[in-house]
């Protein structure tokens, strides 16, 4: 395991050179299996905690291949030592534009990995309705945040975020309008619509002022082909227009990178 502390500085100066205000700790597995136990041992930690502080827990899920296998291992354990279910809110951290059942849809990966195994009530699923077209979508999710967090920020228990391998993370991608904003700190918006042009497809997300207010935010990345895009992430200049994933800056707890060997090749 290693340990990067740091503390914000302009973002003209190279990322591995700026001294940040939060703590960043990576812990690297044998290979994916591994990581998803125990991403789902943290997440059961995690959710137990929040509950037995205010009997009431909030999460939001990544898309992406990587946290299936982790939604997998918290279904299988929470049979085997129960969680408190009813008491647990789960949302998403993006959305594309396409109804609930379709094959691209993370609301869709996530109630088949996890949400039709354990008994979490319809009413504390919240996820984005991308099947209204992308603005509609995004206001609805942001009323919804807003609503059910009823203050000026919302305070996630925790974040799941995956690791695309041009630098994203949630729908956060590379040189679109809502990242250009974010990164110039004019983005207050909780849930934005973003046209990704690569992907000739609009997408919704949160935005980094959601989830840098997460109590704990977790990236779960594995594979080799992670490996360069994680290194140039932790290691390489500051320029998140271009990295989106160095956006992710938490006010209030540490950012955890769960990563695999093949991921972590080019870590020291």
């Amino acid at each position: 395991m290693a340990t990067i502390r740091r503390l914000n500085r302009p973002a003209s100066l190279p990322w591995e050179k700026q001294i940040m205000r939060f703590e960043s700790r990576i812990e690297k597995f044998a290979d994916g299996k591994e990581l998803a136990k125990a991403a789902a041992h943290r997440f059961a930690a995690i959710i137990r905690a929040a509950l037995a502080e205010r009997g009431q827990a909030a999460v939001a899920l990544a898309g992406g291949s990587t946290p299936t296998d982790t939604y997998r291992e918290i279904a299988a354990g929470s049979s085997e030592n129960p969680l408190a279910w009813d008491h647990v809110h789960i949302f998403w951290g993006d959305e594309r534009c396409v109804p609930p059942d379709h094959s691209d849809s993370n609301y869709r990966m996530a109630r088949e990995a996890l949400l039709q195994r354990v008994p979490l009530p319809v009413a504390n699923v919240h996820r984005i309705h991308g099947e209204a077209g992308p603005q509609l979508a995004a206001d609805s999710y942001e009323r919804k945040l807003r609503g059910f967090f009823s203050e000026r920020k919302a305070n996630f228990d925790l974040v799941f975020l995956g690791l695309g391998d041009d630098g994203h993370t949630a729908s956060l991608f590379p040189s679109t309008a809502v990242v250009k904003l974010a990164a110039q700190g004019r983005l207050d918006r909780w849930a934005a619509a973003s046209y990704v042009e690569r992907l000739a497809a609009w997408r919704i997300t949160l935005t980094p002022a959601v989830i840098n207010n997460a109590a704990e935010i977790i990236f779960l990345v594995a594979g080799r082909g992670k490996a360069e895009v994680l290194k140039r992430v932790l290691h390489g200049p500051y320029n998140p227009e271009e990295l989106p994933a160095q956006l992710i800056q938490p006010r209030c707890g540490p950012l955890i990178w769960m990563v695999d060997e093949a991921a972590a090749r080019f870590l020291a």
